[in-house]
């Protein structure tokens, strides 16, 4: 079965990124195709209004309009070049380009939608306050406002092919694990490794208990336990149904002494994980971003994070 992305660009090395990723999870993902969307930029509301009554601003709105429009198409034609010398197959390769409509963002949520896209893929903020001034309102938009489609936001340069999805027993993780199934299924060489961070007391409360808080970490802990194992089971049904293999499969259980998102974050260094995917919401419910996809999307710079809605 085919699989779609779309790909955000603009003339960024945060989209350089974005694309040579792309491209590289095209040999863990199988019937891979892309397409490369940029969004004009917009024009000025002053030209636009002289525009209505004089000619001269008329003209000169035109140009703008055909300028932006060929940049745009020059843009998403050398990002395929690019993809076709790193391996790509030139027709798995879509370009797209429009004028700004609803706002970058938007419009990119909208197109993907439309085209029933798998995953939009942009290029990901920097941790650094020098590389948050670049592109990193679009992207951040994008993660707050995808309520269906999955983003995968790229860090920095990604080398490693390994794949960890952290799952905590939610149904957001277990979309995850639908998600990443549906990506990389029937291809047996491909493997993927389940993270589970058992949680703390403090992560369901602030509140300091000390050593009177011992039975409820118990009680939290043996909850946990019963959750996470009953997801198990919906787990390895959704793997086995797109022809992935047990022994593709690793499980991986810590118990983290900080909080979760550091955990994951720090595990994934550890082992080298280029990916790592994350359900949208945890167990708690909590709105967009909550403190685990929040801590992972900021600090796990060196890695692709896939955030399932």
């Amino acid at each position: 079965m085919e699989k779609r992305i779309l790909i955000g660009v603009d003339d960024s090395i945060y989209s350089r990124r974005a694309v040579e990723y792309a491209v590289r999870m095209g040999s863990s993902v199988k019937s891979l195709s892309y397409t490369l969307f940029n969004v004009q930029p917009k024009v000025s509301d002053f030209l636009l209004e002289d525009a209505k009554a004089d000619p001269k601003a008329r003209s000169a709105l035109k140009d703008v309009i055909n300028k932006n429009q060929e940049n745009s198409k020059e843009l998403v034609e050398k990002y395929k070049s690019q993809m076709i010398k790193l391996g790509a197959e030139e027709k798995r390769i879509e370009t797209v380009t429009q004028a700004k409509i609803m706002g970058t963002a938007k419009d990119i949520l909208h197109y993907g939608e439309q085209c029933l896209c798998d995953a939009i893929v942009l290029g990901r903020r920097g941790v650094t306050r020098l590389e948050e001034a670049f592109t990193g309102s679009v992207t951040n938009s994008v993660l707050e406002h995808s309520s269906v489609i999955p983003i995968w936001a790229i860090g920095r340069e990604v080398t490693s092919s390994k794949i960890m999805v952290a799952i905590d027993g939610s149904e957001s993780a277990l979309n995850a694990v639908d998600h990443i199934s549906f990506m990389v299924g029937d291809n047996p060489d491909t493997k993927v490794t389940l993270l589970h961070v058992t949680p703390r007391l403090r992560d369901y409360c602030t509140i300091e208990f000390g050593e009177e808080g011992e039975p409820v970490q118990e009680i939290i802990t043996q909850g946990d336990k019963r959750c996470v194992d009953g997801f198990y089971v919906h787990a390895w049904q959704k793997f086995e149904e797109v022809g992935i293999a047990e022994d593709q499969i690793d499980i991986k259980e810590v118990k983290t002494t900080i909080n979760v998102g550091k955990t994951i974050v720090d595990e994934a260094e550890k082992g080298n994980y280029g990916t790592v995917v994350i359900g949208r919401r945890g167990v708690n419910k909590s709105f967009f971003l909550g403190s685990v996809s929040r801590y992972v999307l900021a600090k796990a710079s060196n890695c692709a994070v896939w955030l399932v809605p």
